[in-house]
């Protein structure tokens, strides 16, 4: 089956959330089901790869300008007049707002299917017409699109509530970690660490990851002197927010290594004391998963994208409250389980399980 792939910034190693489901999905769909798959990335992202291979997975550069208000619709527009000129079995789009082009897709001719990814107008960095633009593209996915895929069953419940879509197919995102890596002392000092002495987490530098009072609350709780604070990511595009939280940062003597992948991420995230995730807003969090996976103590802010993995109830707090969070950072402190590795159930989250329900969302289509 031929299948294009668009709504991604790009694979691989490019960070994001649809980045990585993308990346370790396709593979899978390529090399174990016999799909020919071809993403498509955004030339302001991937750069000159056209016509590379990445795990068996086609790479199409198409061009997208360098803005935060037009390199999703410009780049999908391009993506699905390729797509209509190449006529794949079916055409494949992420997130709410690539998807304000599925009518044109359709019109053109082509099957859609839509994964919804998470209401990206929650997010606090749009503003107001950005926000109608964002909901016009989940309205267009939802009603246009031949099937669709979300990743939550809070998403489920609310496409169901908003336009009567009743038949989304339920699929979570995965994760490939199998347990901590060997340890790697050497990348830790790399970056001023040592093992089990820092808290960590990462995202883009944006309101809706509140890093901002997680600083503040990690300052509050008195840890400081124990752990060191280290938030991996950056800004895709430069904001009076990132740059705020970037002095926050500096003030307080907060790490920021910026964004990083492969063997340094892994050795960071598995070999921290505690991960947090403070977010205001998230679809369903690929870093909360890998934290599972790495078998970590997790702290996560108790919005339904957190609290949808079930983890017991104490590792959750009120979201924004910084007061809170600072609390829970204390009682972390004294438990004892510093260095224990955390048990959960990822059955549910195995990319091969999920590439067999994609697989099978596809040949009900074709």
């Amino acid at each position: 089956m031929k299948i294009i792939v668009l709504g991604t910034r790009g694979i691989p190693n490019i960070p994001g959330g649809v980045e990585t489901h993308c990346e370790e999905l396709y593979p899978v769909l390529a090399n174990d089901f016999k799909h020919e798959i071809t993403v498509i990335g955004r030339s302001c992202y991937v750069g000159d790869k056209a016509g590379n291979h990445f795990r068996g997975v086609r790479l199409k550069n198409i061009y997208a300008p360098k803005s935060k208000a037009f390199e999703a619709i410009v780049h999908s527009a391009l993506a699905v007049l390729y797509a209509a000129v190449k006529r794949p079995d079916l055409v494949h789009v992420h997130a709410v707002g690539p998807n304000l082009v599925t009518p044109l897709a359709r019109l053109l001719g082509l099957k859609v299917v839509m994964t919804h990814h998470g209401p990206d107008y929650e997010r606090k960095k749009w503003g107001r017409m950005a926000k109608l633009f964002l909901k016009a593209g989940e309205q267009a996915g939802v009603k246009y699109s031949n099937e669709v895929v979300v990743i939550s069953e809070e998403i489920r419940k609310s496409i169901a509530k908003k336009y009567d879509r009743k038949d989304a197919v339920l699929i979570p995102n995965g994760v490939s970690i199998k347990g901590r890596p060997v340890f790697r002392q050497e990348i830790l000092e790399r970056y001023g660490l040592q093992q089990y002495q820092y808290v960590f987490t990462l995202g883009r530098f944006v309101p809706e990851k509140g890093f901002d009072y997680l600083i503040t609350a990690f300052m509050e709780s008195g840890l400081s002197d124990r752990f060191r604070l280290v938030i991996a990511g950056d800004a895709d595009h430069p904001s009076a927010y990132s740059d705020a939280l970037k002095k926050q940062a500096a003030s307080a003597g907060v790490l920021l290594p910026g964004f990083i992948k492969g063997a340094a991420l892994a050795q960071l995230f598995s070999n921290c004391a505690l991960f947090i995730l403070p977010s205001f807003y998230e679809g369903l969090p690929i870093a909360l998963l890998e934290a599972m996976a790495y078998q970590l103590p997790i702290i996560a802010s108790d919005i339904p994208a957190n609290t949808q993995v079930n983890l017991d109830s104490d590792h959750y707090f009120p979201v924004g409250n910084a007061r809170a969070l600072a609390e829970k950072l204390v009682q972390f402190a004294g438990n004892g389980n510093i260095g224990k590795p955390a048990v959960y159930n990822m059955a549910a989250y195995d990319w091969k399980n999920i590439a067999q329900k994609t697989d099978e969302v596809y040949n009900r289509m074709v």
